[in-house]
């Protein structure tokens, strides 16, 4: 486990207003099967990616299942099918502005990471659960889906693009990928106002894309990041937590 990962926060205000509740998860153990919720702050990509790898060798080798909910310093990632013809400035340009450029290994195509947008990653062993990747994309979906509708915004799907949408307007990204069966990288949901950084791309390698926030489409600022982190993780939890994950025996 890393160390200065600080654990997530379970029983808020935000939470309990919204009918929702999240277990204390307990101490790590070889032989429990339950899903453990980190929050890891704000860090950069790389600096996660490497968290990610770590997790993703104790999950697969019989770890505990383990969702990350996090914010990334500015980086635009490219997706196993994009390149920098994505790109509506050069990446010397990016580097100058202090915008990291990453290739991934994940599915999508090119998006960006910045502070007050609420990142994702689940490592789950899909091998042990129904449906894949195909359903986790779906499960992720519904969860973002739910804490939007819990703040009054009516979000859904749009058939053939991954994501969630509020009208035609695209609010939060999936791409994930898979290595020795269990999944990483994961979702992104914009919550503050400011998506400029989204100027900078093509989104999902698609031109005609317009991007939005939660504050932009609630149209008021007063929703912190911690009262949608909450509400989302503890959505995520309900959806994804094995049903035994913390029976006692």
């Amino acid at each position: 486990m890393i160390g200065e990962a600080k654990q997530a926060t379970v029983a808020t205000d935000g939470v309990k207003r919204h009918g929702l509740s999240l277990p204390h998860p307990p101490e790590r153990s070889p032989s429990c099967q339950g899903l453990f919720v980190q929050d890891l702050g704000c860090i950069s990509y790389d600096r996660a990616l490497a968290i990610q790898n770590h997790a993703v060798e104790d999950v697969s080798g019989g770890g505990m299942e383990r969702v990350f909910v996090l914010e990334h310093s500015p980086v635009i990632t490219l997706g196993r099918k994009s390149g920098v013809e994505y790109l509506r400035t050069t990446p010397e340009m990016l580097i100058r502005r202090g915008i990291q450029v990453v290739q991934t290994s994940r599915g999508g195509s090119v998006t960006c990471h910045y502070p007050g947008q609420l990142v994702v990653y689940p490592l789950l062993r899909l091998d042990r659960r129904p449906g894949g990747l195909r359903r986790l994309i779906h499960t992720l979906e519904q969860a973002v889906i739910r804490t939007l509708n819990g703040f009054g915004l009516h979000a859904t799907r749009n058939p053939g693009r991954p994501g969630v949408w509020v009208q035609d307007r695209k609010i939060a990204s999936i791409g994930l990928g898979l290595k020795r069966w269990v999944s990483y990288h994961g979702l992104a949901l914009n919550v503050s106002r400011d998506t400029a950084l989204f100027d900078l791309i093509s989104p999902c390698g698609l031109p005609d894309v317009q991007i939005t926030s939660v504050q932009g489409e609630l149209g008021w600022n007063e929703l912190e990041m911690a009262e949608v982190k909450q509400v989302l993780t503890a959505i995520l939890y309900q959806e994804l937590a094995p049903k035994d994950a913390f029976r006692h025996t």
